[in-house]
């Protein structure tokens, strides 16, 4: 039931897949005419330049949407050009100059080529539309990029000029004035008076909790997610820990909400006004998150894991520094709610006066930040003789406060020289980001916590696993678009980016996009699985029902699997409406490679395709191979791995097997010859020991009696009279137990019947002994008697040699 169940579903998953790739066929037929003045108005705006930042981004949008569809409008009609095609090929070749054809298949001929051509111009109409959309598309990126670029490069007033301190104080003043005064207008008007005092038990209310949420809300979060942590040992702690911990900044800034809503409640703030209490709940996201941030990197005490290894002192200053960023990143959203009227700088000379201490604080705390991310390093550095384990993140992090000590003494630079924009465009981007890197860095932790939750294990070990720090490395790529648009790339470029990518590349006279690609991947996977299914069912369900043998049923098996992929590829690839006839020369380099360079896996591939046809050797059989010895387990399509009775693998190349000489102990029966040789001493009646060493040999179960074991009298040795048992086994695997058994019983029986199993004996005859003592004994010693028997004669040969034996 399972396995229906899994085949309808592999069904229904190909049928959806085709059906999406066929809705990705649908007709879409542009305006033209509008699309002609649209571009001719973007075409002139761009020759004149007068056009303003923002009436460029929308020309810019608007194109990109038509180019949108007429890369749709392109291949709309793709489907029905191919059957044309075909149609005209199925009619035959063209006749030559001066033959004619059949008048049917001439008109037939006219009218698909009248078709065809009919059809090729909506495409050809929207190819050209596409490509002038693309052009203009990159031309009003490349004009507003100048433009920025200009903006950021513009040489400003200098707020270390005194005289600009007096307007910019001026224009300080102004500003609370305007906010008082809308204040002042407020109490005067009895309308406004009113509405305050109806809502004045309401507004009462709403600041007691904004309040209490904004002064004690963090430190009764904190005291929660404590709790939470100190549950030592328990696995998934850390997670929930994380995730209660983000309470600390949910709650105050749910404070500031309240807080703003309340003010707001009283009607007495105007424009101006309200849009600074507007500002509060961002720049509270702000400040409570970095400090949020910075507990989470710079942890108090020992109970949450510190990213580095630093002492309670230098984490508390890492908290403050990270607090301190969130407080001029605060500071900076109400600068902007004070001075900005709407979109419009209420004043550039002021604005850059007053901002200035706002870039210098953030400047040094990057620069603070930095230099402590360095000690952090060096606290960390291996001793001699150690390696780091940490190599990477040591040089990232040491990279990263070097380029904060950078920009957080560049930007101050620049702004005081009266590069305003560009400080601004340099420093705040570098703090977003910094804030954004640490965050990242701060889920890694918690990840492995939930993996470890999952799959077992500890989270300490867990950090180190491959697929916690995949998840990581994924999350720091997928955040790419943020640091980019943090950097001041317009979300107009990314999505460039995106449609370039998702345009493909064009290979001959097909396009080829990831939608191709995923279409590729997704029913390659389902074809796969149908073919892995289709295997599971003939290996364990289909195949053992025949006659076929194991090494049978796992060639079929094998086969099915390999026709299965290679179809499965070939699908896929016609599902996706990719024509591989485009990429004939690409095939055609590919060949002259797999004759030069790939000419030995080919062979093995080959070789292993022969090996599952012919089956001369299958899993489970015992063959001898180059000098190893042991049993096939596995088949592959490049190599058999060949188990050996000390339990190693051995992979030998199917090439080997193919080409080289193979000994098969088990091809088609598992009888076997084994040989026990055996030598008895001279004297001995050799027909006794023959008439033991039969009954010996047909009294082992595993002998077979017919045909009759064999005992052979080989020969007359230099030290004994040499026999052989020769007996065909039942199942050869036994060999070597047979052979230890006889040996046994041989032992037993002889020793029984007195019979004598030599050994070799040598005598070994000293010539010249003297030789042996030196001169100094010739002289002192006196001669003796000779102890030995006089040596035979030697011959001249011989004559040299200090050793002999008889």
């Amino acid at each position: 039931m399972a396995r229906r169940l899994t085949a309808t579903f592999l069904c229904m998953a190909l049928l959806l897949a085709f059906s999406v790739a066929a809705l990705a066929q649908q007709i879409i037929e542009p305006d033209y005419d509008t699309w002609n003045t649209l571009a001719e108005r973007a075409e002139a705006a761009l020759e004149t330049g007068d056009e303003t930042d923002a009436a460029l981004e929308a020309l810019r949008e608007a194109i990109a949407a038509r180019r949108t569809e007429f890369l749709a409008a392109e291949s709309s009609h793709e489907n029905r050009l191919d059957t044309l095609r075909a149609q005209i090929d199925a009619l035959g070749p063209v006749p030559e100059e001066g033959l004619s054809e059949p008048s049917e298949i001439a008109d037939r001929r006219t009218e698909l080529n009248e078709q065809l051509t009919r059809l090729l111009a909506p495409q050809r109409a929207a190819t050209e539309a596409f490509n002038r959309a693309d052009g203009l598309v990159g031309e009003l990126d490349d004009a507003l990029r100048a433009r920025q670029t200009d903006a950021l490069l513009d040489l400003g007033p200098t707020p270390l000029n005194p005289a600009l301190w007096p307007g910019a104080i001026t224009h300080l003043t102004d500003t609370l004035g305007i906010i008082w005064g809308e204040f002042e207008r407020a109490f005067r008007s009895e309308t406004q008076l009113a509405q305050a005092r109806a809502n004045l038990p309401a507004t009462i209310l709403l600041l007691v909790i904004a309040l209490a949420l904004v002064l004690r809300g963090r430190v009764w979060m904190q005291r929660i997610t404590a709790a939470v942590q100190d549950r030592s040992g328990a696995v998934g702690r850390v997670a929930l820990g994380y995730i209660v911990s983000m309470t600390q900044v949910i709650v105050p800034v749910l404070g500031l909400f309240v807080l703003t809503r309340a003010l707001m409640s009283t009607g007495v703030f105007g424009p101006r006004g309200a849009q600074v209490v507007e500002a509060l709940t961002p720049a509270g996201v702000l400040f409570f998150g970095l400090i949020w941030l910075g507990s989470r990197i710079f942890p108090k005490g020992t109970r949450l894991a510190s990213w580095f290894r630093l002492d309670d002192r230098m984490r508390k200053v890492g908290r403050f520094y990270t607090g301190a960023m969130g407080g001029v990143l605060a500071l900076t959203v109400l600068f902007g709610a004070l001075f900005l009227d709407g979109e419009t700088p209420y004043d550039v000379d002021a604005s850059t006066v007053l901002g200035f201490p706002i870039l210098v604080l953030l400047g040094l705390v990057l620069y603070r930040l930095g230099r402590l991310l360095i000690r952090a390093v060096a606290v960390e550095a291996p001793t001699e003789g150690e390696v780091s384990q940490d190599g990477l993140r040591d040089k990232m992090t040491r990279l990263l406060g070097r380029a904060l000590v950078v920009v957080g003494v560049f930007g101050p630079f620049m702004m005081a020289i009266g590069y305003a924009a560009l400080a601004g465009a340099t420093l705040f981007p570098a703090a977003v980001s910094l804030a954004l890197i640490g965050f990242l860095v701060t889920l890694h932790r918690p990840i492995s916590d939930v993996y470890a939750l999952i799959f077992g294990g500890d989270t300490d070990q867990a950090t180190e696993a491959l697929v916690p720090v995949l998840i990581s490395f994924f999350l720091g790529l997928a955040s790419s678009p943020l640091f980019a648009l943090i950097w001041g790339v317009r979300p107009a470029e990314l999505r460039e980016l995106w449609a370039t990518f998702l345009a493909g590349v064009t290979l001959g006279e097909t396009r080829i996009s990831p939608i191709d690609f995923v279409t590729v991947i997704v029913v390659f996977l389902l074809l796969y699985a149908l073919t892995r299914f289709i295997q599971g069912t003939l290996k364990s369900t289909i195949l053992p029902k025949t006659r076929m043998d194991v090494g049978g049923r796992n060639a079929i098996t094998s086969g099915v699997g390999y026709v299965g992929i290679f179809l499965a590829g070939l699908i896929a690839i016609t599902a996706a409406g990719i024509d591989l006839s485009n990429l004939a020369i690409f095939a055609s380099a590919l060949a002259v490679g797999v004759g030069f360079g790939l000419q030995t896996i080919v062979s093995n591939f080959v070789s292993g395709i022969i090996l599952l046809i012919e089956r001369p050797i299958s899993e489970g059989d015992w063959i001898e191979v180059g000098g190893q010895m042991g049993y096939v387990r596995d088949i592959s399509v490049r190599s058999t791995r060949i188990e050996t009775f000390d339990r190693t693998d051995v992979i030998v190349p199917n090439a080997d097997l193919v080409s080289g000489t193979v000994t098969n102990w088990t091809r088609g029966n598992l009888t076997g010859r084994v040989i026990v040789p055996v030598g008895v001493a001279y004297g001995t009646d050799t027909r006794r020991v023959e008439a033991i060493l039969r009954e010996i040999a047909e009294a082992h179960p595993m002998v077979a009696l017919s045909p009759a074991p064999a005992v052979l009298f080989q020969g007359f040795g230099a030290d004994s009279l040499d026999f052989e048992i020769r007996a065909i086994l039942r199942d050869v695997n036994w060999v070597l137990s047979v052979k230890s058994d006889m040996n046994h019983e041989i032992a037993r029986r002889f020793t029984e019947e007195e019979i004598e199993i030599p050994f070799a004996q040598r005598d070994i005859w000293l010539r010249n002994p003297e030789a042996l003592r030196g001169e100094e004994a010739k002289a002192t010693t006196p001669p003796t008697p000779q102890q030995h028997p006089p040596a035979p004669p030697v011959s001249p040969e011989l004559a040299g040699g200090d050793f002999g034996d008889d």
